[in-house]
């Protein structure tokens, strides 16, 4: 279903992308913002389920910036080097990286992004600052840093109760500063949402995924 293309960032810098188009009418544009294990099988899954519902979806390779072809595995080594890896990139440049997707996806209507671990941080932003129709992030423990800024478009935010990277008092500051925004918590740990990962939560995982489906037929089409 999907294809890689390249984009181009407003700095010049060119990256390569995953993109999956649905089979029938397409209901909006959507920007799918990786982990730090990279644009791998796991994303490219993502993409695919989001186009299967309909959606154009791009997924941009963020750690093109330092390194191209960047596919993790789910252990204490790819943990380590997404974590290197994602640094050096530094989370403006991602923010500038999803901006060329979205521009990329102008065609598909009005177009949003779902963001996953640092995507999740990513997606916060790119509510914040790129003036995209809706936004959605899953465990995203940075955005505690950006609280001060605030969604121009309809947000939710998916965190897990057990998630030790992610406080509870973060997610309450994060409601607390931002009312107008869904936040949905699961009973379960960081990345739930990825089968691939140990704490896998297959119930939490579904809810989260209709939630999200929902909130962007409603936002995007």
């Amino acid at each position: 279903m999907g294809e890689t293309i390249t984009l181009t960032a407003d700095d010049g810098h060119g990256l390569g992308a995953y993109r999956a188009r649905p089979r029938g009418t397409v209901r909006g544009g959507l920007v799918v913002i990786q982990e730090i294990f990279g644009v791998n099988g796991h994303i490219r899954g993502v993409c695919d389920g989001f186009a299967e519902a309909g959606y154009e979806v791009i997924a941009p390779a963020l750690f093109d910036r330092i390194e191209t072809g960047v596919e993790l595995a789910y252990d204490e080594a790819g943990i380590a080097r997404g974590r290197t890896i994602r640094t050096g990139v530094g989370n403006d440049n991602a923010v500038r990286d999803v901006a060329a997707a979205a521009a990329a996806l102008a065609d598909a209507g009005r177009v949003g992004c779902v963001g996953y671990c640092w995507g999740g941080t990513i997606a916060w932003l790119a509510g914040t600052r790129l003036g995209l129709a809706a936004a959605v992030g899953y465990y995203g423990s940075q955005i505690i840093e950006y609280n001060h800024e605030h969604p121009q478009c309809p947000t939710m935010l998916h965190y897990g109760e057990q998630d030790a990277s992610t406080p509870a008092g973060d997610i309450r500051r994060v409601r607390a500063a931002h009312p107008e925004i869904a936040v949905q918590l699961y009973p379960a740990g960081h990345g739930f949402n990825c089968d691939r990962r140990g704490d896998y939560h297959a119930e939490s995982a579904a809810l989260a995924g209709e939630r999200s489906l929902a909130f962007f037929a409603e936002h995007l089409g």
